[in-house]
């Protein structure tokens, strides 16, 4: 299952986006500061995500909506929120964002960004970040272009890594919050030992996200240990009878 599958199932997004005369102008609210966030409880920050179906699990959960998973979320003591906006394989939606903005935490829209068309109408909801995957750009410059259009928004990019090369690419065009992903895209296959692996290269002034693969306060804090200042976790928390007390043992180490 290639990386592409996922951009292609954006092209029809994209084509919208150029079609349009003008984009929804910004949001003009509040957007809660999400590495500010983190730091604020790092390490052992949660990032909590929403997360109705993935292509390795299929539906996870499609009973609960946003309104009450955020709640949760929020009570459980959760830094930010995780946002799945991707359709054809996640069952996600940007309203999501305009929804669980009323939780008061910093959002990330998760999703598969390749454009800068596709920042700009991020720009127009509660997000305060963006997931930016390098592997899905084939050259730095085109990487670069929306890392800089997140700056012209001030929404801040969390730019995902899946190896050193990756990492290398992220760290050299500045990146500030990097996110180790566990799970290889291209095969689903999770390997916690990617983390480990690569947080011996995090620099002081990098905020640090492990994601994916991480199901129990043991092995989160053994991330935290390794040098991570947060973790972001989707399917162990939405899978769950309650996604909140979920949240609740791990920001409470157990307890």
């Amino acid at each position: 299952m290639p990386l592409s599958r996922f951009v292609k199932a954006k092209e029809e997004e994209l084509t919208r986006l150029r079609s349009l005369k003008q984009l929804p102008a910004p949001y003009r609210g509040k957007r809660p500061g999400f590495a500010e966030a983190i730091r604020g409880q790092m390490p052992g920050a949660i990032i909590a995500e929403y997360k109705r179906a993935s292509p390795s699990k299929g539906d996870i959960n499609l009973t609960m909506s946003p309104e009450e998973v955020g709640s949760m979320y929020a009570r459980a003591g959760a830094s930010a929120i995780s946002v799945l906006t991707e359709e054809t394989y996640f069952k996600g939606d940007l309203s999501y964002l305009h929804i669980m903005a009323k939780t008061g935490l910093p959002l990330l829209r998760k999703d598969f960004i390749t454009h800068p068309l596709q920042v700009a109408m991020t720009a127009s909801t509660p997000a305060s970040a963006i997931l930016v995957i390098v592997r899905l750009f084939e050259t730095d410059a085109e990487l670069n272009a929306v890392l800089r259009e997140c700056q012209t928004f001030g929404l801040e990019p969390v730019v995902e890594a899946f190896d050193a090369h990756d990492l290398q690419r992220a760290q050299s065009l500045g990146a500030r919050i990097i996110q180790i992903n566990n799970r290889d895209l291209a095969t689903l296959g999770i390997d916690l030992n990617r983390s480990y692996e690569l947080v011996t290269r995090k620099q002081k002034h990098e905020t640090w996200i492990s994601a994916s693969g991480i199901t129990t306060p043991q092995a989160g804090q053994k991330m935290f240990e390794a040098g991570f200042d947060a973790l972001l976790m989707g399917t162990a928390l939405m899978a769950s009878d309650h996604p909140g007390r979920m949240v609740e043992r791990f920001t409470r180490n157990g307890s």
